[in-house]
C-alpha cells in the first residue's frame, strides 16, 4: 500500500516501513562515522529499544562497541487486513535487526508488556539461552500506563502540576497557534499513580529478577533515562507529576547500586536533553519550548538529537575508562548543553514575546514539524513515498 502520514493532534497513525530504515541507518552512519570508542559493553539488554533513546542506545552499543544486543518493547505489528501499517517501532527494530545481523551481531527483539513478570521471565530464558550474562542494561521506558504484575491493577499518568494551577501558553504543531493553556493540579492519587507508572519501582524490579536469575556480568553497569528541564518548564514538567516520578527513578539507582554490590555493579540516572519524542510531544509547553531550544542550540552549533546524546554518553561517560562524572544528586547530565547559561538567557529573552504571529520567524518550528515526522519514517531523501510498499514486515 501507499502510506501517507495521518496526523491526529499530537500523534501521527501511520509509520513507512523504508522511512523508518532509514531513520535507523542515519543513526547508524552517525555511529560508524565517530572514533572508535575504547572497551565498552560487549552484550547489552535495551528496555524500552524501539524508539527515541532506547533505540539510539541500542544503535550505539551495536556499530559504536560491536555488542550484542536485546530488545524489549511494545509495538503494534501491521494489520493487512484492515490495511493498517506497523508502528514506527516495530519498522525500527525490524530494520536495526536487518542491518545489525549483516554485521555478524547477535540482534533479538521481544515485543510484549515490559512491566509483566512474564515478560521478564521469557526475557531471562532469552538471555541464558543466547547471550549467557549482560553487561549493560538501559531502562528507556516510557509508557502512559501500567499494570502492576503483582496486584493487576492498571494505573495511568497524567501530566498535571502538583504545586499550583498551571497557566502558560502551548504550541498546536499543526497549525502554528501559540495558545493558552490552564491545567488543574493533580490530586494526591494521580500524583502517586504516576510515580508507579513512571517511577522507578519496574527498573528495580528488572534488575532484581535479572541478578536473582544470575544473568548480570560481573561490574554491570545499567542507566535509567531521566530528564529535568528549565525554569520555564518547571511548573508542568520537574515540579510536576512527571517530576515526581522522575525524583522517584532518580532515587532508585543508588537501591539498585546496593543490590548489585557482590557483583561490583552500578546503577545511574542519566538527565538528557529535551528532544522531539512521541512522548514530548504530548506534553502541555514542550513542543513551543523544544522549537525554540532547537533554534539556539542549532545557532550556537551545539544541537544533538537522541544519537548523538546516546554516542557522547557512552564515550565521554559510560565507557571513557574513569569513573562518570556526577552532579550532587549522584546523575550524569548529558543535558549540560541545554541547560548552559547563555543558552538558557537567550530563550528567556524570547519567551514572553512569542505568539502565533512570529512563531515561525523566531523558532525551528519546521524543523520540530520535520523531526516529528521522521520518527514515523516520512521526511527522507530518497525514499518514494509515492510508491506501494510491504507493510507486513516480520520480527524474527
Amino acid at each position: 500500500m501507499i502510506v501517507r502520514p495521518k496526523i491526529r493532534g499530537f500523534l501521527c497513525t501511520t509509520a513507512h516501513p523504508q522511512g523508518c530504515a532509514a531513520n535507523v541507518q542515519q543513526q547508524i552512519d552517525y555511529i560508524e562515522a565517530q572514533p572508535k570508542a575504547g572497551k565498552g559493553p560487549s552484550r547489552v539488554l535495551v528496555i524500552g529499544a524501539s524508539n527515541g533513546y532506547g533505540l539510539a542506545s541500542r544503535i550505539t552499543a551495536a556499530f559504536g562497541y560491536g555488542a550484542d544486543t536485546l530488545g524489549v518493547f511494545f509495538e503494534r505489528p501491521a494489520d493487512t487486513k484492515k490495511k493498517r501499517p506497523a508502528s514506527a517501532g516495530w519498522y525500527n527494530s525490524v530494520a536495526f535487526e536487518e542491518k545489525a545481523r549483516a554485521k555478524g551481531l547477535y540482534a533479538k527483539s521481544i515485543n510484549g508488556d515490559a512491566f509483566s513478570n512474564e515478560l521478564k521471565q521469557q526475557t531471562i530464558e532469552e538471555i541464558k539461552s543466547s547471550m549467557k550474562s549482560v553487561d549493560l542494561v538501559i531502562y528507556s521506558l516510557a509508557s502512559p500506563r501500567r499494570t502492576h504484575p503483582d496486584t493487576g491493577i492498571n494505573y495511568a499518568s497524567v501530566l498535571k502540576p502538583i504545586e499550583k494551577k498551571y497557566e502558560c501558553k502551548t504550541l498546536d504543531v499543526n497549525n502554528c497557534k501559540v495558545t493558552p493553556v490552564s491545567i488543574e493540579t493533580a490530586s494526591e492519587e494521580e500524583i502517586e499513580h504516576t510515580k508507579i507508572v513512571m517511577g522507578g519501582e519496574d527498573w528495580f524490579m528488572w534488575m532484581k529478577a535479572l541478578k536473582e536469575a544470575n544473568v548480570l556480568a560481573e561490574d554491570c553497569l545499567t542507566v535509567a533515562y531521566s530528564y529535568r528541564g528549565p525554569k520555564i518548564t518547571q511548573s508542568i514538567y520537574g515540579k510536576g507529576t512527571i517530576g515526581g516520578a522522575k525524583d522517584h527513578l532518580e532515587a532508585t539507582a543508588p537501591e539498585i547500586t546496593e543490590l548489585l554490590k557482590d557483583i561490583n555493579g552500578k546503577a545511574y540516572a542519566s538527565v538528557n536533553k529535551a528532544l522531539v519524542t512521541q512522548s514530548s510531544s504530548a506534553i502541555p509547553v514542550m513542543p513551543l519550548y523544544i522549537s525554540l531550544l532547537y533554534r539556539v542550540m542549532k545557532d550556537k552549533g551545539i544541537q544533538e538529537g537522541c544519537i548523538e546524546q546516546c554516542y557522547r554518553l557512552f564515550a565521554s561517560k559510560l565507557f571513557s575508562g574513569q569513573e562518570p562524572l556526577l552532579d550532587e544528586k549522584g546523575r550524569i547530565r548529558v543535558d549540560d548543553l541545554e541547560m548552559r547559561e547563555d543558552v538558557q538567557e537567550e530563550i528567556g529573552k524570547i519567551w514572553d514575546n512569542l505568539d502565533s504571529d512570529n512563531i515561525t520567524e523566531i523558532t525551528d518550528i519546521e524543523g520540530y514539524k520535520q523531526e516529528f515526522l521522521s520518527l514515523f519514517g516520512f521526511g527522507f531523501e530518497g525514499v518514494d513515498y509515492d510508491a506501494d510498499v510491504e507493510i507486513d514486515l516480520k520480527l524474527t
